[in-house]
């Protein structure tokens, strides 16, 4: 991420922290988890710790002081040391030294000495900015610090207090995005049209769910990407009504719909996309006018779009197309205000339509300020995904709707001017979804 100033982005955080009353931020790096025996989960460093850092290696964690100093550094890594047989196995290291060079430390400390170092660095410095509940092992060293510091407080230690979430600051800063962020999610989405391609030709009768998925990942990989940014969903037939399915081995029908949610990584940002294509290359009739209700709500959705609306806003226009469809439909009886103010229509729509999209599939960022939900800025990036699921089972649903899944879900940026489509080159009008499905 050379192109990224992290040294700007630590000042900016700094700032944040100095305007409301100073401190020090604790930010753990991420570890590596074990899959099972001997074998680790690939590492991915965590979004915040990269953001702020750009270190991508396991372990440790830095130490950012909001009030410059003097004898004391303002920017405290703490990494594996350098070691040449570890290295062999496992890769090289940055190193002390190398965090000092090349990552922009004032000082840094092998991680074995972080417990000790702590009670050093965390005495005196005023409010402690440290995420609470997202990690029991660093929780408890942290009251273990505290704790240690407590105990002195007759010779003199102070104890951070209070303690703040690192979010207010943090978060806010990665949810506009910068021009080099930007261009990682263009090049994201970029991929995911060609994997999302992919699964329309290759999508046919007689293939499996699993054999989808992998020329999903296939493309994401080929393209330069470090694969998905989340959970490949690929739902063949009534799957589909299953919001967080994963792909399986079951089996690409004839007549069936297969609904793919998939978003390719590259350089730390996702793209996150969900398209439903016909397996036989056509819509029947009635999928082609289920597909079309949630086709009207997402391109309403994605319109309302602009600077000053809210995420609640763009849900309400979306559940308002969604359920003049499903009356249409048959799905659900009376007036379109009456089923919204009951709420029957969350039977075959039960999710939001939105949420913010960067390093993380569902990023970083407040939805509500001060109890309101809060406008849409220029630099903001997110989803527009209405469905429609009809259980296989619902006895209610005209029958030839039953076991029906679509969502159809793109990437959308704030801009000045209104909005713009990340992913408009992956198809969605039902004639080009057609024609991508042609073998």
């Amino acid at each position: 991420m050379s192109d990224i100033d992290h040294a700007a982005r630590r000042e900016a955080v700094a700032a944040g922290m100095r305007r409301l009353g100073g401190g020090v931020l604790l930010l753990p790096a991420a570890t590596e988890k074990v899959r099972n025996a001997d074998n680790d989960y690939l590492f991915r460093q965590d979004s915040d710790f990269a953001w702020l850092t750009g270190f991508d290696e396991p372990d440790g964690a830095v130490l950012l002081f909001a009030e410059p100093r003097l004898r004391r550094p303002d920017y405290v890594m703490f990494v594996r040391p350098k070691d040449r047989e570890k290295e062999i196995w496992t890769g090289i290291r940055a190193g002390v030294e190398g965090a000092k060079a090349r990552f922009g430390a004032d000082e840094a400390h092998p991680v074995a000495e972080l417990d000790a170092k702590l009670v050093e660095y965390l005495d005196q410095s005023g409010p402690l900015w440290y995420r609470l509940g997202f990690s029991p092992e660093w929780d408890a060293r942290v009251v273990s610090v505290l704790k240690q510091l407590r105990a002195k407080v007759r010779t003199g230690a102070r104890v951070p207090d209070p303690v703040r979430d690192p979010a207010k600051v943090l978060h806010e800063l990665r949810l506009v995005k910068s021009a080099p962020e930007l261009a990682r999610l263009r090049r994201a989405a970029e991929i995911t049209a060609e994997a999302h391609l992919a699964a329309m030709r290759d999508g046919r009768p007689g293939t499996r769910e699993f054999q989808v998925q992998s020329e999903i990942e296939y493309a994401f990989r080929r393209r330069g990407g470090s694969g998905p940014g989340y959970g490949t969903i690929v739902a063949a037939g009534a799957n589909a009504v299953i919001l967080h399915y994963r792909a399986g081995d079951a089996e690409l029908k004839e007549g069936d719909l297969c609904l793919v949610d998939a978003g390719g990584e590259y350089q730390y940002y996702t793209a996150d996309v969900t398209r439903t294509f016909p397996v036989s290359g056509e819509f029947t009739k009635p999928q082609r006018k289920a597909y079309d209700v949630v086709l009207a709500a997402e391109l309403a959705g994605i319109e309302a779009v602009r600077p000053g609306a809210t995420v609640d806003g763009i849900h309400d226009v979306v559940v308002r197309k969604l359920t003049e469809g499903m009356i249409a439909l048959g799905l659900l009886p009376g007036g379109v205000d009456e089923r919204i103010a009951d709420g029957a229509y969350k039977r075959y729509y039960m999710h939001r339509t939105s949420h913010w999209l960067g390093m993380d599939v569902h990023d970083a960022g407040a939805y509500h300020v001060e109890g309101q939900s809060r406008p849409l800025e220029a630099g903001m990036v997110l989803t527009v995904e209405p469905g429609l699921y009809v259980a296989p089972d619902d006895e209610g649903a005209p029958a030839e709707l039953r076991g029906i899944g679509i969502r159809i879900e793109d990437d959308v940026l704030v801009t000045a001017e209104g909005h713009e489509v990340l992913t408009a080159a992956v198809p969605k009008l039902p004639q080009e979804v057609e024609l991508c499905c042609t073998r």
